[in-house]
């Protein structure tokens, strides 16, 4: 549960989104959407008559959708969307509220996000608090919500068997909650601690700048997320009881009228209203007025500002943001878009173009922001150089002279069509997401289209309005701006401070003769129209099946430079592909240097191939480019037909790239900044990381690489280049929609260019021997704590270590986390209230795995050590009291889950390619490790806990990661009084759980290389299959 940000990135025309489809011949680009006509079968007539007002089964979708759909509005004013899909292996539902906290009392800052908090925690047919959470986990399920300024949105997935069952719970969230004083009392610190996480993170601290900072008496002002202060201890100061104004706010506005239902299984669509509609006409409707904000936020006296903000993290950037109209009444036309499309392009001519030649500013993004419902925002985001800090009214003067060239120009039909043929193709190919993605989406935007272009209409483009592109471009003016400068080197000039997250700021009107200058600003010689996209794909063949295809990827070619597995697609039958190849070079990981230069190689050839890429991306084409320990991995996504072009393109400027020093000093200073910006990360992700520190064979820590920053050189990683790709080997895995002749070309094309350009040779076997992980001793707890200095919070992580994965073992442990998830969560978030966030699960790296629990907390990470220890105790019992129903149940639900067949074709290649990269190749690992789990008893599971969780198992390896908030101490020597038991911390907790048996101190890490070289290392998990060696004349030997 959260409350809901809106990134302020741009809204471009052309959605990033991959697709789906039937088994077809693709040959024209021009739209192909069908419109579902249907008559209703007699039950959904008695139904229209009695709880049913309107029918649409006029829904437009693409006609490579085979779902079917239907709209509905209940009698009580409820809009329903039923999708229909057999194929499904999960369902889902999502219900929006068109109020948000824009919408609460001012009295009570956090209400609605408080009211969302708390319809989980109980209804009158329901009453257990956890009720609908454990039965959504008992059946391979999970939930969550959200808050935003003028919406609240719920949503689920569950298990197909399970939905009816599920709706029933989800429907008494609307109809009869409880709203309980206990878990009222409770639940106020969960709210607490969700703002609290949320304090030093500068996406939210600018938000609610942007909000203090407007009109004061204007809803957008309000400070949506809520904490204990607004919610708790200023009501009791007044004597207000806050459940009172709960259920106030929850009869007030929770109304039929304001709902939208998405509701998405596998039963037909007369099936889904028998079930559906029955439910949700119970909820009452209050005729309530859905609110519209026709002033907007930003009136005449809070525009023509510059702010000055300084941040937590170390950056720069530059907010510009001008008011206009909510123009979402305009999506056949779409205008904003239009606009974002062209003022955030990246190719040549472009805003960014320009900005970045002169070493100003590193990315942009322009778009339309939503606002909520009456307003919005358009905006200009800039992350900024060092020396583009310096010369903030200068961008803005180009920002200004490219507007006035747009404005010149006049809008260009070319343009639009080319933007609406590119929308019409992502909206015709478009991805399956996951059920629950998918209905949460859909109804958060059922207010804002016609029931039956609910589906088409973000995507599609219809009218081109010239008129209309012109009146918005007429409001992007000097005055009507705002401006927010961000960086650290306005520390000394920020003397006001924001009330909610303690930013420092300043704010002043912007000069008058600054004001003039950009009014005045005249054409650019180098700012100019994008060129005509000529990577837009004009071929949507499907290649012919080979009928010898085989189930799972393939090794087609094994020489000693390269492997290359390769698998034609025959399940998701679209034009696309995904290639992955990972160029391995044991220069890329040798030391903290050539670690570093091997990133900013890779930068620096992203930096170079940008304005190309762009038009790519555009295009349905995208590509990844990234340093591991390994060397550098390659990853190319999107439209087959062209994909060759991007591929060469890459390794023609990997292998030749000729760095230019002004662009190597932008990217290492950036690289610094990153770096350095790690100690603001949250404290459960500090968490993560020093686990991985001290359970990796090898790693370079950020103060590694931090410290031999400043030796390198431009000439340092140009003469790199060569000796990092003199000796390679290339592991390749090439899945989708081609044949086994075009996948060798595509691998020609990496082995070509790098034996042409670079001399490339092989590396030999030894060279290819992968990291192992540290193995912890039987009986062992070992401590580590450090300090985060930016957070109140401290961090927890716990984990049990159990050993090399193999297949039983894989299946007792996920077994062992789909059962200790939800009680977990219930136990030590929900009534002990330690902390928002707390979460558990499986923690698998080099072969090694085992569980890890996660909390982050105000309070002291002994006493959160404690009270996960008393949980794994409590625990025990747990696992003793399952019935055989339940036990069967979670085995159901483990299947389930892991059957789950992904949606989308690139995230199928990634299950691939993590077989690859592991050296497993178990692509049949799904249905090899579910025949285990079905075998696996009660008392094996019970077994395997004893020996390995429990707080006396003979077996235990404990490592517990402790991430100090500055308010708390490190102890400064190894004394049991410095160092108190964890059971004496927890004996003062008041929880439901008893304290966990007393036993000996833990063994505390001071000095990280003694820890890891007083330890052995597991082996390796073999492979599954064995693969001839092209150095010898016999296989290598790998177990099956």
């Amino acid at each position: 549960m959260a409350l809901k940000i809106y990134a302020s990135t741009a809204l471009n025309i052309v959605k990033k989104n991959t697709v789906r489809q039937c088994h077809r011949s693709f040959s024209n680009l021009f739209l192909r959407t069908s419109v579902e006509k249907r008559s209703y079968i007699c039950s959904a007539m008695i139904l229209k008559d009695q709880l049913v007002s309107k029918v649409y089964d006029n829904i437009v979708k693409s006609d490579e959708d085979s779902r079917q759909y239907r709209g509905l509005e209940l009698s009580n004013g409820m809009k329903v969307l039923l999708v229909s899909d057999p194929s499904t292996d999960k369902s889902a539902a999502a219900l929006d509220v068109q109020i948000g906290f824009m919408s609460e009392p001012r009295e009570f800052p956090g209400l609605a996000h408080f009211c969302e908090h708390m319809l989980f925690l109980g209804t009158e047919k329901y009453p257990s608090e956890n009720d609908y959470n454990k039965f959504l986990h008992a059946h391979g399920g999970s939930s969550n919500a959200y808050t935003a300024e003028g919406n609240t949105c719920y949503y689920f997935d569950v298990s197909p068997n399970f939905l009816k069952d599920a709706l029933d719970r989800f429907a008494q969230f609307f109809i009869c909650p409880l709203f309980t004083e206990k878990a009222t009392e409770r639940e106020v610190n969960a709210v607490d601690s969700e703002h609290e996480k949320n304090l030093q993170i500068d996406s939210w601290r600018l938000l609610q700048l942007e909000k203090a900072t407007c009109n004061p008496e204007h809803d957008y002002s309000k400070f949506g997320t809520g904490n204990l202060e607004t919610l708790s201890i200023q009501p009791k100061a007044k004597g207000i009881n806050i459940r009172d104004e709960l259920l106030k706010f929850h009869k007030q506005f929770y109304s039929a009228n304001a709902m939208a239902l998405v509701v998405f299984g596998k039963e037909s669509l007369e099936e889904l209203m028998d079930i559906v509609v029955p439910l949700f006409s119970k909820v009452t409707n209050k005729n309530v007025e859905i609110p519209e904000w026709k002033e907007h936020p930003f009136d005449s006296e809070h525009l023509k500002l510059e702010g000055y903000v300084v941040p937590v993290k170390d950056v720069r950037t530059l907010n510009v943001s001008f008011p206009i109209p909510d123009l979402r009444h305009e999506y056949r036309c779409n205008p904003g878009s239009y606009l974002g499309h062209l003022i955030g392009h990246e190719g040549p001519g472009s805003l960014l173009s320009e900005l970045k030649s002169l070493g100003w500013v590193n990315s942009l993004a322009a778009g339309v922001k939503p606002g909520c419902k009456g307003f919005a925002f358009f905006i200009v985001d800039l992350i900024l150089t060092e020396e583009g800090l310096e010369h903030t009214d200068d961008i803005v003067t180009l920002l200004f002279q490219y507007l006035t060239m747009l404005r010149e120009a006049g809008p260009q039909e070319w343009i639009f069509q080319e933007c609406k043929k590119l929308s019409e193709m992502t909206f015709r190919f478009k991805d399956r997401e996951k059920p629950q993605v998918y209905v949460c989406s859909v109804a958060s935007r059922v207010f804002l289209y016609p029931m039956e272009e609910l589906l088409a209409g973000p995507y599609l483009l219809h009218e081109y309005k010239p008129d209309i592109i012109s009146e918005l471009l007429a409001m992007l003016t000097p005055d009507r701006i705002r401006i927010a400068k961000v960086g650290k080197e306005f520390e000394n000039i920020c003397h006001e401070t924001e009330k909610w997250y303690g930013t420092k700021y300043r704010l002043d009107p912007i000069k008058e003769e600054t004001l003039e200058c950009w009014k005045a600003a005249k054409l650019h010689p180098n700012l100019k129209l994008p060129l005509p996209n000529d990577l837009i794909p004009s071929n949507f063949d499907l290649i012919p099946l080979d009928p010898d295809n085989p189930k799972f990827p393939a090794l087609i070619r094994n020489t000693k430079l390269c492997r290359l597995w390769f698998k034609q697609d025959d399940q998701f039958g679209l034009p696309k592909a995904s290639l992955n190849f990972e160029i391995e070079s044991p220069m890329a990981y040798v030391d903290p240097l050539h670690y570093n230069m091997t990133h900013l190689i890779v930068q620096l050839v992203k930096d170079a191939l940008n304005e190309y890429a762009y038009a790519a991306e555009l295009a349905g084409l995208s590509y990844v480019l990234g340093n591991t320990k390994l060397g550098i991995f390659l990853s190319i996504k999107g439209y087959s037909s062209k994909q060759h072009i991007l591929l060469q393109k890459i390794m023609d400027k990997l292998t030749t790239i000729q760095i230019c020093k002004k662009r190597f000093d932008i990217l290492k200073e950036g690289l610094r900044k990153c770096l350095s910006n790690f100690r603001a990360e949250q404290p459960h992700r500090h968490a993560f990381y020093y686990t991985s520190m001290l359970l990796s064979e090898r790693i370079w820590t950020n103060d590694e690489l931090l410290n031999c920053l400043d030796e390198i050189t431009v000439e340092m990683v140009q003469q790199t280049i060569p000796r990092l790709l003199s000796r390679v080997h290339i592991e390749a895995l090439i899945y989708g929609n081609l044949n086994k002749k075009m996948a060798l070309e595509l691998m020609d094309i990496v082995e070509n260019t790098l034996i042409k350009n670079m001399d490339s040779k092989h590396l030999m076997p030894s060279q290819l021997i992968r990291e192992r992980e540290v193995q912890l001793s039987d009986g062992c707890h070992y401590v580590y704590e450090v300090t985060n200095e930016i957070h109140s919070s401290s961090a927890v992580e716990t984990y049990y270590q159990c050993g090399v994965q193999e297949t039983r073992a894989n299946m007792l442990l996920e077994l062992l986390v789909e059962i200790i998830n939800e009680p977990c969560y219930n136990y030590l978030r929900t009534q002990e209230q330690l902390g928002y966030i707390v979460c558990s699960g499986a923690r698998r790296s080099s072969g090694a795995q085992g569980l890890r629990i996660v909390v982050q907390s105000e309070k002291p990470p002994t006493f959160i050590d404690g009270r996960i220890e008393a949980f794994i105790q409590y625990f025990d019992k747990h696992i003793q009291d399952l019935t055989d129903e339940e036990f069967q149940n979670h085995v159901q639900s483990l299947s389930l889950l892991r059957l789950e067949k992904p949606k989308k074709l690139a995230v199928q290649c990634a299950k691939y390619w993590l077989e690859i990269s592991s050296r497993q190749y178990n692509f049949n690992r799904e249905s090899v490790e579910v025949a285990c789990l079905t075998t696996i008893t009660k008392d094996e599971l019970y077994s395997f806990f004893k020996e390995l969780i429990s707080y006396d198992a003979p077996k235990r390896k404990k490592l517990s990661v402790h991430v100090l908030s500055s308010s708390c101490k490190i102890p400064n020597d190894n004394s049991d009084a410095q160092y108190p038991c964890i059971q004496e911390q927890s004996a003062a907790s008041d929880g439901l759980i008893p304290p966990p048996p007393a036993f000996r101190p833990p063994v505390r890490i001071e000095n990280v290389t003694n820890f890891k070289n007083s330890l052995g290392l597991y082996p390796l998990v073999p492979s599954w299959i064995q693969i001839p060696s092209p150095f010898f004349n016999f296989p290598e030997k790998a177990k099956l």
